[in-house]
């Protein structure tokens, strides 16, 4: 259920579990994650976008999953059971290319996630498309110095698993369950939900790139998923494929952008992402320097951090 204020429709207030706790010497992980300074293991920030579509609905109709978007910059980390609620600005037109607000908070009006929602092909950027990707000086860089913007990210055959996503609803783990994932929909099948989508074009695409990195604790930084054809049907196979954007810095991680799309067999893309990963530098033996330091010290400062 959703309600709605003059100009905003607002969702319920949910508890996100963090469904990878058990993954050692990630940040979701309540030892790895408080060594570097946060309160314990974190959320996923894939998972916050799961809260979203009952929202985004309710602004723009069964469409959204077709050709809509939802691109979001994360402000703070949240940990397992911390009560977030996401809100949506309310279309003030109507039309097949529109854009409004997104964003989520904690009940202390704390900013986890802020950005954009759309449908079909607004004039104005989203709110990632918007950012100032500009590089900076490879050799600045000690973890990410062998990476480039237009670096290929290879081209794999996969699937959304069904089974495990009807497991997280079975399981209680996923905060807004649409019907739509595990039974009929409009388009025939079940569909993927966001936190499915970034995981097909996330997870196995970018494994070599991560061993390339050497010892790290990641974190997702900012994510944007868009249906050009949408929605992604579970046990469907696609083609995956994606290239570097660009690489960065911060006082505290480097930053690596990269962009990832799903095809149809006929070629078709249906799908595209754009994210954004954090490379703790306190994590690295790159930065001896830097080691125990998120243990005295507050994590990155603008909050770079639902996880990885």
């Amino acid at each position: 259920m959703t309600s709605q204020t003059e100009t905003t429709i607002v969702g319920q207030v949910r508890t996100p579990r963090n469904r990878f706790a058990h993954l050692s010497g990630s940040i979701h992980n309540d030892e790895t994650a408080v060594g570097l300074g946060f309160r314990g293991g974190t959320v996923a920030g894939s998972v916050h976008m799961d809260q979203f579509p009952p929202l985004l609905l309710e602004a723009f109709g069964p469409s959204w999953f077709e050709t809509g978007s939802l691109s979001l910059y994360f402000r703070q980390a949240t940990t397992d059971g911390d009560p977030v609620q996401a809100m949506v600005e309310r279309p003030t037109a109507s039309g097949a290319d529109l854009q409004v607000r997104a964003w989520m908070i904690e009940p202390s009006w704390t900013l986890v996630a802020e950005g954009t929602a759309s449908i079909g092909n607004p004039s104005e950027p989203t709110a990632l498309y918007a950012r100032d990707l500009r590089p900076v000086d490879p050799d600045q860089l000690r973890m990410l110095k062998h990476i480039h913007p237009g670096d290929h990210l290879g081209d794999l055959e996969l699937q959304v698993d069904g089974d495990e996503q009807r497991r997280l609803i079975d399981e209680q783990l996923m905060t807004e369950p649409l019907g739509w994932y595990s039974e009929s929909s409009p388009w025939g099948g079940p569909i993927a939900a966001p936190s499915a989508v970034v995981r097909l074009l996330y997870s196995e695409l970018l494994e070599s790139l991560k061993a390339s990195i050497g010892q790290r604790v990641g974190l997702f930084g900012a994510i944007e998923i868009r249906f050009l054809a949408g929605p992604i049907h579970l046990d469907s196979t696609y083609h995956v494929s994606g290239e570097i954007v660009a690489v960065g810095e911060t006082p505290k991680t480097e930053v690596l952008w990269f962009d990832s799309w799903g095809s149809a067999p006929d070629g078709r893309q249906l799908v595209k992402m754009r994210m954004m990963l954090r490379q703790m530098k306190a994590a690295s033996p790159l930065y001896p320097e830097l080691a125990g330091a998120g243990e005295t010290s507050s994590p990155p400062a603008t909050s770079q951090s639902t996880a990885e």
